[in-house]
C-alpha cells in the first residue's frame, strides 16, 4: 500500500457535500501534499431603509420580546437592479438559483431587520433571507422573490454578559466561527465543515459537523436564539427565546434546533452555552477545542474495486459504527467521512479524524483503519498526519475546488440509515456509481456518521429527529455547463429512486432508513410524481415533530409571511 500521494490520480476526492449546508470535505492531490407594531413609511416601501425605536418586556425565564415602531434612516445598503453589485447579490452559491428582486437589503446590524420585515409585510412583498447562500434549493433565490435581506456581512462573534453566552450573528461562516472560538477562548462550537456555510441556516437545520460524535450537533449547545417575527397585524417583535422550558418562548427556541430556515422569522443572533456550563468565564461555557488532530486518508482506486469489495467497504463502515455508537465509547472522538465517486472519478476515499488528546488516539485510529480495510482490496494510499485544530478545519474545509468553485451547478439528495444498507441497496449503489452512460467525475455519495454524543440527546429534545441514525448519505452531483442540467439532475433522481425502490423511491422512516436531513433539503420529496411512498415530505424531514413545528408556526407567523416551497405549513 502506498504511503504517499504519488499513486493518487490527479483529481479530487472527498468532495461535493461540503459545497452545501453542513457538508463534508474535499481533497486533491495538491491538498494531500500539504499534509507532510410597526407600519413602514411610504419611503420604506420604495426601498429606503428604516430603523426602529423599541420597548422590551422580559418573561419570567429570561425570554425577551421587543416590539418595534419604525422611522426612516439610511443605515441599510439598499441594492436595486441599476446598481453594479446587483448581479453578485442575486445569485446563490449554487448558480442554478438566481432571482430578480426589486430590492436587496445588505445589512450590518440586528437592529436593521425588524423595520425591513415590517415594510415588506405592509407591501405584501415576498421576502427571503440570505446568510451564507448555501441553501440546496431555490428557496431564497427564485422568480417570485421581491425583496432579499442579505445578512452575509453580519459576522460578529462575542461574549455577551447579559445572556452569559457566546453571541454569533447569522452571517458568520464556519471557518470564522472555528477560528474565533479557538483563538479567543480555546473552545469550539461544533458546527459544520465547509468553510463558507453561514450560521443562519446551518444552525436552524440542526448543524452537523466534524465533532458530531465528540460533542454532538451544533444545536446541542444552543442556549438562545433572537428572532424577528411579524404578527397578524404587521407588527414586528424581536424575541429572545431560550432553552429554559419555563420560558414563554421556549417553543420558538425548540423550532430553531432542526426546524430549518425560512419558517418562523428572521434570526438575528444565536447564543451558545453548553448544557451544564457554569460561571461567567467564556473560556468555560463551551467544549474545549481539540488539542490537535490525527488524520488519515484511505484511497481505493475504482480500477481495483469489485462489486464485492464495494459491498465490503460499505459494510465495514456501517458495522464499525454499530459497534462504536455509544456516547461513552472509547472511539467517540473519532469521525470518519466516506466519499464514493462515480467510476469516472476513479476513487473511493475515506477521511478520518480523531482528537489527538483522546487517550490512545493513535491506537484507536489504527484499529479503525484495520476494520475498514478488512476483507477488501487494499487501498492504493493510506496517509496519516497530525495537525493543529485550526490547520485541520482550514485544510478539510477549503482545499478543494469543489468547495470553492463558484461556477459549479448542483443537485443534492439525502437519506438517513439506521442499519447497514441492504444487499440490494448496496448492489444498486454500485450499479449507479459504475453506470457507463454518464461521465461526470464530480458525482459522489458522501457518507457521514452520527452516534456518540449525538445519540445521548433524546429525539424530542430538539427539532432534528434522526439521532438514532448510524449515518446519513448525501447524493452530490456537480457540473458547470447549464446544458448538462437535465442529464445530471436525472441521474441524481433515478439513482436515488432505485436505491429506495421498495419504499416508493424515498427513505421512509422504518427499521432500515430514517428519512432525510433538512439542511440537505430536496424539493423532490414534496413531488408526488417522484415521492410515490405515500409518506409526506414533512414526515421524511421532521417525523413526529411536525405538528409541534406547525403550532410554533401558528403562534409566531400566523399569516405565513415567511414561506417557501417546503416551509412549515400552518395547521389545518
Amino acid at each position: 500500500m502506498a504511503r504517499g500521494n504519488h499513486d493518487i490520480h490527479r483529481r479530487k476526492f472527498l468532495a461535493g457535500a461540503a459545497a452545501g449546508v453542513g457538508g463534508a470535505t474535499v481533497l486533491t492531490e495538491t491538498a494531500l501534499s500539504a499534509l507532510a407594531p410597526a407600519r413602514a413609511s411610504e419611503a420604506a416601501d420604495a426601498g429606503s431603509a428604516v430603523t426602529t425605536a423599541t420597548t422590551a418586556t422580559t418573561g419570567p425565564a429570561g425570554g425577551t420580546t421587543t416590539d418595534s415602531t419604525s422611522c426612516v434612516t439610511t443605515a441599510t445598503s439598499t441594492v436595486t437592479p441599476s446598481d453594479p453589485q446587483y448581479p453578485d447579490v442575486t445569485v446563490a452559491v449554487n448558480p442554478r438559483f438566481t432571482a430578480s428582486p426589486q430590492y436587496v437589503y445588505v445589512v450590518d446590524d440586528p437592529s436593521e431587520i425588524a423595520p425591513l420585515v415590517a415594510a415588506a409585510w405592509k407591501a405584501k412583498a415576498n421576502l427571503t433571507v440570505r446568510s451564507g447562500g448555501h441553501c440546496f434549493e431555490n428557496f431564497v433565490y427564485n422568480s417570485s422573490v421581491n425583496r432579499i435581506i442579505d445578512m452575509s456581512n453580519m459576522k460578529r462573534i462575542y461574549y455577551d454578559p447579559t445572556v452569559n453566552a457566546i453571541a454569533v450573528e447569522p452571517g458568520v461562516i464556519t471557518q470564522e466561527l472555528h477560528k474565533k472560538c479557538a483563538t479567543t477562548w480555546g473552545t469550539v462550537i461544533p458546527g459544520g465543515n465547509c468553510y463558507s456555510v453561514g450560521m443562519g441556516g446551518h444552525v436552524a437545520g440542526g448543524g452537523w459537523g466534524w465533532l458530531v460524535r465528540r460533542n454532538g450537533l451544533i444545536v446541542d449547545h444552543l442556549y438562545a436564539v433572537e428572532v424577528v417575527t411579524v404578527d397578524a397585524y404587521g407588527n414586528t417583535h424581536t424575541i429572545l427565546a431560550t432553552n429554559n422550558p419555563s420560558d414563554p418562548n421556549y417553543q420558538l427556541w425548540w423550532a430553531h434546533t432542526g426546524g430549518g430556515g425560512g419558517n418562523f422569522g428572521v434570526v438575528t443572533r444565536y447564543f451558545f452555552r453548553s448544557p451544564g456550563a457554569t460561571g461567567t468565564d467564556p473560556r468555560h461555557l463551551l467544549p474545549p477545542a481539540p488539542t490537535g488532530i490525527l488524520s488519515n486518508v484511505l484511497v481505493w482506486d475504482w480500477s481495483t474495486v469489485t462489486q464485492a469489495d464495494f459491498a465490503g467497504i460499505i459494510n465495514n463502515y456501517a458495522n464499525w459504527h454499530i459497534a462504536h455508537s455509544s456516547p461513552t465509547d472509547a472511539s467517540k472522538n473519532l469521525t470518519s467521512v466516506m466519499q464514493a465517486f462515480h467510476k469516472s472519478g476513479q476513487q473511493i476515499a475515506l477521511l478520518t479524524a480523531i482528537d489527538a488528546g483522546t487517550p490512545n488516539a493513535q491506537s484507536l485510529l489504527n484499529s479503525f483503519i484495520t476494520s475498514m480495510t478488512s476483507g477488501v482490496v487494499a487501498p492504493v494510499a493510506s496517509i496519516t498526519s497530525p495537525m493543529t485544530w485550526l490547520q485541520w478545519t482550514k485544510w478539510a474545509g477549503s482545499t478543494e475546488k469543489l468547495l470553492t468553485d463558484p461556477t459549479l451547478r448542483a443537485k443534492y439528495k439525502s437519506a438517513y440509515f439506521k442499519t447497514p444498507p441492504t444487499a440490494a441497496q448496496i448492489a444498486t449503489l454500485y450499479g449507479n456509481l459504475t453506470d457507463p452512460t454518464i461521465n461526470n467525475p464530480n458525482i459522489n455519495l458522501n457518507i457521514s456518521p452520527y452516534g456518540g454524543a449525538t445519540g445521548a440527546v433524546p429525539d424530542s429534545a430538539t427539532a432534528i429527529p434522526h439521532r438514532t441514525a448510524l449515518f446519513k448519505v448525501l447524493w452530490s452531483v456537480q457540473w458547470t455547463d447549464p446544458a448538462q442540467d437535465a442529464v445530471n439532475i436525472a441521474w441524481a433522481r433515478n439513482s436515488y429512486k432505485a436505491v429506495f425502490a421498495s419504499t416508493g423511491g424515498v427513505p421512509t422512516p422504518n427499521a432500515n432508513t430514517d428519512g432525510c436531513y433538512i439542511n440537505y433539503v430536496d424539493a423532490d420529496m414534496g413531488d408526488p410524481t417522484i415521492n410515490t411512498s405515500g409518506t409526506s415530505w414533512s414526515e421524511l424531514y421532521y417525523k413526529g415533530g411536525y405538528a409541534q413545528l406547525q403550532a410554533v408556526k401558528k403562534k409566531y407567523d400566523p399569516t405565513n409571511f415567511f414561506h417557501h416551497a417546503m416551509s412549515v405549513e400552518l395547521p389545518s
